[in-house]
């Protein structure tokens, strides 16, 4: 049973995929750990922060795919989840910094002391425990996918509504995370990590066993989309997809097939929004806003929906555009020129990078084997060769 999983699950297209996921999360950190700074086969530490950035982002549209792509459901708040994930590990590495924060309190973060807290929050208890953080990481973005998904897909709400609700669902975390009394550091968040698991969280070490996690988690998750689509499952996903009233016809429950996905997909974002925040440093109520999971879309939409691979490709090509963008000059144009690949993107290449390749390749593909066949058939002389008229 195994091997015939993943014998479907892996297609030529994904062994390739994942063969250049693992290529680079043991080449890019060994490269900057064996190699001294000057040589030219070395990698500074700051671009492995900066591409295990891109990583976490790929997972980010990895999971958008799988429900946008697959079951037709556009969120456009999935940026809540990245960002509840991203805050379960920033307060597991807030409470390792213990007494060498700025007011030396071995319990408060500094914040909450500058606040003037008495005591430590209830919903931060066992964030001091790895294991417990690492669960919530999951847990906390899947029951909000859950309980999110369970009204409204009961509901029926669906389209462009559903996009809206979602929208309003990150936007209200956004505003309640900006609050000083919510416990979670108000507009400045959560920074100043010291320690993961006992390592210094600047370390070489430490960054490059981080960009290698990222990748691994990269590979796992796109391991589980490709289990998912490619099973009885996925055909049903595409069902609701393309006639969710047909399939409901049916006798399937389209209801608990979405919650599902949605409430994994939600868990997946989580787990990218974990891996981006040691990383980059710093979690805060930004990372809610509206615009970044609409972003994350686009990321979808240029790589190529309902591909997978093209949703990971999409978050690496324009968060890289992004990076050398807002660098320079242009920097106050970025948000403009993104909106104008959007538009390009879906005028002139609607599959996006990947659909568009593989609708051009396919017809070729078969063209080249038909060719091939017959030739065969002509040399074992199971055919005769057409005559010219």
């Amino acid at each position: 049973m195994t091997p015939h999983i993943l014998t479907r699950t892996l297609d030529r297209s994904a062994t390739i995929f994942l063969i250049i996921v693992a290529a680079v999360g043991i080449l890019l950190p060994l490269s900057n750990l064996l190699f001294p700074e000057g040589s030219a086969l070395h990698v500074p530490t700051y671009l492995m922060a900066l591409f295990g950035k891109y990583v976490c982002y790929a997972l980010l549209a990895l999971s958008i795919d799988l429900i946008w792509g697959y079951c037709g459901i556009l969120s456009l708040g999935h940026g809540a989840f990245f960002a509840l994930g991203g805050y379960a590990m920033g307060m597991y590495l807030m409470r390792q910094i213990g007494p060498r924060g700025v007011y030396g309190n071995p319990v408060l973060p500094d914040f909450m002391v500058f606040l003037n807290y008495q005591s430590l929050p209830w919903y931060w208890y066992g964030f001091d425990m790895f294991w417990f953080a690492a669960l919530m990481v999951i847990v906390v973005p899947g029951l909000l996918a859950f309980g999110f998904g369970w009204l409204a897909f009961r509901s029926r709400v669906t389209g462009v509504y559903l996009s809206i609700i979602t929208q309003a669902m990150t936007y209200a975390l956004l505003l309640a995370f900006f609050r000083n009394d919510f416990g979670f550091g108000g507009n400045n968040g959560l920074t100043d990590f010291k320690d993961i698991l006992g390592f210094n969280v600047q370390a070489d070490g430490a960054r490059a066993a981080l960009f290698a996690l990222s990748c691994l988690a990269l590979a796992l998750g796109f391991l589980i989309c490709r289990a998912v689509v490619t099973s009885k499952l996925g055909k049903v996903l595409i069902a609701i997809r393309d006639a969710e009233s047909r399939t409901r016809f049916l006798g399937y429950r389209v209801e608990s097939y979405k919650l599902f996905v949605f409430t994994l997909s939600a868990c997946m974002a989580g787990v990218a929004g974990a891996l981006y925040v040691p990383q980059v440093g710093i979690i805060n109520p930004g990372e809610f806003a509206p615009g970044n999971s609409i972003e994350a879309v686009i990321w979808v939409a240029v790589g190529g929906r309902g591909t997978l691979i093209g949703a990971a490709l999409g978050a690496v090509v324009v968060n890289y555009a992004k990076t050398v963008f807002t660098s320079g000059p242009l920097a106050p144009y970025w948000l403009f020129m993104l909106g104008a690949l959007f538009i390009l993107v879906t005028l002139l290449l609607p599959k996006g990078i990947i659909g568009t390749f593989n609708a051009w390749w396919e017809p070729w593909k078969t063209k080249r084997d038909n060719a091939n066949a017959e030739s065969a058939a002509r040399e074992d002389g199971v055919i005769e060769p057409k005559m010219a008229e």
